[in-house]
């Protein structure tokens, strides 16, 4: 009973910001569709929810493994960076998500309130929890031999809200080379006005719009491409296009719609 206590807690408490219910739907592996917008054939979930739905098992958070092999991402991210950013930087976000919500429940039943220690745990636990599911999004959002070009009703309402997937690639690349030291540039739907957002975010911060849903987040924390890239960053961006997996981020949109 714990355990479920503690995950409803971080879902009312960092998941406003990425849709609660499209959170909360994925990660029960349930399909969350939208009305409007064209859902998978198959009507199963997307990756991005697929991932998610591998993200937290057995009372607690865990690391959901790639969906593709190491070196799969090469030459555009090298084998090595895969491994340190999967196995090292994402396991400890997920560590200090699952440390951070039980020393917040060992708090909570202390007799005396201590504010600035629960103040502390509160950053740990949008830190962790939000870096946590930026990743796993991050991951489903990618894939070997993808790249291209979005269609269907991706690329409308790309092209209604942005004017061009090449207005879009331009604003995407603005934002994260505007990132000051570490952070993320994201692709969001913000389900008020019905449209696509490019949002900048500094370290794991989600200080977004209350039910926008992240759709397509790229990591420019230097340890997602330092090795091979060293200070290059725009490169990397570059590199980057050629790993989208559109057809996961037209699944997202699709579930993000939903009314």
């Amino acid at each position: 009973m714990q355990a479920e206590l503690n995950r409803r807690d971080v879902l009312t408490r960092i998941l406003p910001a990425i849709g609660v219910a499209s959170a909360m739907a994925a990660m029960r592996g349930a399909p969350a569709l939208a009305a409007d917008v064209a859902a998978p054939a198959d009507n199963t979930a997307g990756p991005v929810q697929q991932l998610l739905g591998q993200a937290f098992k057995g009372g607690e958070y865990v690391l959901p493994a790639l969906p593709y092999g190491y070196e799969a991402l090469e030459p555009h991210i090298d084998a090595e960076t895969m491994h340190l950013h999967h196995d090292k930087h994402h396991q400890a976000y997920v560590t200090g998500l699952n440390k951070a919500l039980k020393d917040l429940a060992t708090l909570n039943a202390a007799p005396e309130p201590n504010p600035p220690l629960l103040t502390g745990l509160e950053e740990d636990l949008s830190f962790n929890g939000a870096g946590h599911m930026l990743h796993t999004i991050f991951w489903a959002t990618m894939a070997p031999n993808a790249g291209g070009e979005p269609d269907g009703a991706l690329a409308e309402a790309i092209k209604k809200d942005f004017g061009s997937v090449e207005a879009l690639r331009a604003q995407f690349g603005r934002v994260t080379l505007g990132v000051k030291g570490s952070g993320w540039a994201l692709l969001a739907f913000e389900p008020v006005g019905q449209r696509l957002l490019v949002l900048q975010i500094k370290q794991h911060d989600l200080q977004l719009p209350v039910g926008t849903v992240p759709l397509l987040p790229l990591d420019v924390w230097e340890h997602a491409y330092y090795l091979k890239y060293r200070n290059m960053r725009g490169d990397y961006v570059k590199a980057w296009w050629n790993l989208v997996n559109w057809p996961a981020v037209s699944a997202a949109l699709a579930a993000a719609a939903r009314k």
